[in-house]
């Protein structure tokens, strides 16, 4: 596997690679990413996956510092994993010295993630656009638990046509429902317990959805009726249309049910899509 630093030494790999699969972290590599890889693996004659902590999407009080690095067992992770590349940048390599540039994403990164860290999708947008530009991939793979994010992303490339296709892969979920997220680590034992509460609720949620159940208010307050005991304090819980992130009030035959909460000192947040599949977004 080729690990790369530089803009150049991604430009000079993908010379040589007719199709690739493109699938951007920020460390600290878990199953989820993984099965992007895998994705991006088979689809594609190359995968190619960068580890980059982005500075410019985390706000003032977050948790940008104290972020999981592990890039020696993450590049083994990838390597075993048969992803062809790593790019690895240092920060002056996407923010070079003057660079004032920066993606703004319109309505769909208004509400939810967007109203709750305010920039967020600022710089989301702005190193995924980076991205893209170094990298040129066919295809680039984002995980469907970060549902906000890929609609965001998607209506970007579609927006500036980037020439890059973005597929949503679904969540890879713990045996007990919670979703794999990086900031998982910062769960003590008992806020892992507390966290299964998360998915429960929203499990719960989904199945009176097909029971036939379609009143937004309904979908909502049966995910709070679940959550918010123990370590867990709920954020918000947002019953939306899953393409434009407007929130519902009225009955639909499509909906994503997504929640944030803190856990502890982690905040995580999770989603179902309803009525369609995620891989039928665009």
């Amino acid at each position: 596997m080729k690990v790369l630093r530089t803009v150049a030494d991604v430009r000079a790999w993908r010379a040589s690679v007719r199709r690739v699969g493109f699938v951007p972290t920020m460390g600290a590599l878990h199953a989820g990413h993984m099965s992007l890889v895998e994705r991006a693996v088979r689809e594609t004659d190359a995968a190619i996956a960068s580890i980059f902590v982005n500075p410019t999407q985390f706000g003032p009080n977050e948790d940008f510092t104290a972020y999981p690095r592990r890039e020696a067992d993450d590049i083994a992770l990838l390597e075993k994993h048969a992803c062809a590349a790593v790019f690895l940048p240092p920060v002056a390599e996407i923010y070079p010295p003057g660079d004032a540039t920066r993606v703004t994403p319109g309505p769909i990164a208004a509400p939810l993630e967007g109203a709750a860290r305010p920039g967020h999708f600022v710089g989301v947008a702005t190193v995924v656009t980076k991205l893209l530009a170094i990298v040129r991939p066919e295809i680039a793979f984002f995980g469907e638990k970060d549902f906000q994010q890929l609609r965001v992303l998607q209506t970007i490339a579609r927006d500036l046509h980037v020439g890059a296709e973005i597929v949503g892969c679904p969540t890879v979920r713990e045996p007990d429902g919670l979703a794999l997220s990086s900031r998982n680590a910062y769960l003590t034992p008992e806020q892992r317990r507390d966290a299964a509460a998360l998915p429960r609720a929203l499990f719960a949620a989904r199945q009176l959805w097909e029971r036939g159940e379609r009143e937004p208010r309904m979908l909502r307050d049966r995910v709070r009726e679940l959550v918010g005991s123990g370590s867990v304090s709920l954020e918000y819980v947002s019953v939306a249309d899953p393409l434009t992130l407007v929130e519902l009030d009225a009955a639909s035959e499509t909906a994503v049910i997504s929640l944030a909460a803190r856990v502890g000192r982690a905040r995580l947040i999770d989603n179902v899509l309803l009525g369609m599949d995620v891989a039928d977004l665009r």
